[in-house]
């Protein structure tokens, strides 16, 4: 179990050297502050930090005036005042330079010696996730990826933080806006509140308890869609008024996805319905589509465990013809849209009896888009590969 503090994380990266010369104290006189820790604010593109905060013990010398805050870019520099603050904490803004100390200023204004002195070491960032899935959801996005910068120094390891942009499908590109999605310590999230049929890409990034930002996991697009389970549908040979579905029919005819207009059961003698249920003449159930420029196939050769499983719809040709409802099998279904882009549902059966079978559906909303859910072993089929725009 990886457990969470809540509040700012402790570093213990104060570092046990100083390059700097400095000239004892009077006896009695103010002393500099013991130790001193570090901690950088990632940016988000993983690749240099945004800032700095600076923090120090407080001994509560009541003669302290102020402390100095000193840096300098490189080792070959000299040292120079960054600033002063009568705060035991100091934030840098910006990228920070190579190294700081700390001194203390008395009331009489005598400057103490230095601080130990503190490297920024970008070396520390962790690696980037070596992997990230997605599962579609209705209005969400599942996230998964790889733990490999947690495993890589679990005592370094802060969190991972998720990222998210506007996806163009067709020309397979991320726009160059991104937003923090949010924060987790395991590797897993999920973004809610998303629009369904509108495109996104996700990036996870890690974060050190320095607070440096490792680069960018692989990018991953993925399109939240509309689903409903356990939807009833008889023979219709039996009900023939639920014994048709369509996955969505445009009743306001503006072209709009409506909630209502979604998973429409209706009569199989309908001409405008996806798919009907019918006997095949073995004791079983099929189906059968109907509407014109709507075909089937079989999702993969075997069984799914879940509606998730059922993944990109593949890239073939869809029949017409019946085909046999089986327990636990996956079907995608290629509908015509009434324009140049086909539609692409998926379904999967959880039970087939004499009279009616259950199953379970989604939909994908976004014209052409054959994105429906993600999972199993067939990730691979995804786009990983997306440009981001400039």
């Amino acid at each position: 179990m990886r457990l969470v503090w809540a509040g700012a994380a402790v570093l213990t990266l104060a570092a046990c050297d100083s390059y700097t010369e400095v000239i004892a104290p009077p006896p009695g006189g103010i002393q500099p502050p013991v130790a001193l820790y570090y901690q950088v604010e990632p940016i988000g593109t993983g690749t240099a930090p945004s800032g700095l905060l600076l923090s120090w013990p407080d001994d509560g010398d009541p003669n302290l005036a102020v402390w100095h805050v000193y840096s300098r870019g490189s080792t070959a520099e000299a040292f120079g005042l960054r600033g002063s603050t009568t705060s035991n904490t100091y934030h840098d803004n910006g990228p920070p330079d190579l190294q700081y100390y700390v001194t203390a200023e008395d009331l009489n204004g005598f400057e103490s010696g230095a601080s130990p002195t503190v490297t920024i070491d970008e070396r520390l960032a962790l690696p980037a996730p070596a992997s990230l899935f997605s599962i579609s959801l209705d209005g969400a996005i599942a996230l998964d990826w790889t733990d490999n910068a947690h495993d890589a120094s679990p005592a370094r390891f802060a969190a991972y933080r998720i990222y998210s942009a506007a996806y163009d499908i067709d020309a397979n590109l991320c726009d160059v806006d991104w937003f923090l999605e949010g924060t987790t310590v395991a590797p897993e999230f999920i973004s809610g509140a998303l629009p369904n049929g509108q495109p996104r890409c996700f990036a996870v990034t890690a974060v050190s308890v320095e607070g440096y930002e490792s680069l960018w996991s692989p990018i991953r697009a993925d399109t939240p869609r509309p689903d409903a389970r356990n939807i009833v549908l008889y023979a219709r040979e039996l009900t023939l008024s639920q014994s048709g579905f369509r996955f969505w029919k445009d009743l306001n005819f503006d072209q709009f996805v409506q909630p209502s207009e979604l998973g429409l059961v209706g009569p199989g003698n309908a001409p405008d319905i996806d798919f009907v249920v019918e006997r095949n003449g073995l004791g079983g159930l099929r189906f059968r589509p109907v509407r014109a420029g709507t075909g089937v196939e079989f999702y993969g050769n075997a069984p799914v465990g879940d509606l998730t499983d059922v993944d990109w719809a593949p890239d073939q040709v869809y029949s017409p013809l019946p085909i046999d409802a089986l327990v636990g099998w996956g079907y995608v279904f290629e509908m015509s849209g009434g324009d140049a882009f086909a539609r692409y549902g998926a379904i999967r059966v959880t039970h087939v009896g004499q009279d009616f079978l259950i199953l379970d559906w989604a939909y994908q909303t976004d014209p052409g888009n054959p994105e429906l859910v993600v999972g199993g072993g067939i990730r691979a089929a995804r786009p990983t590969g997306v440009t981001i725009a400039h």
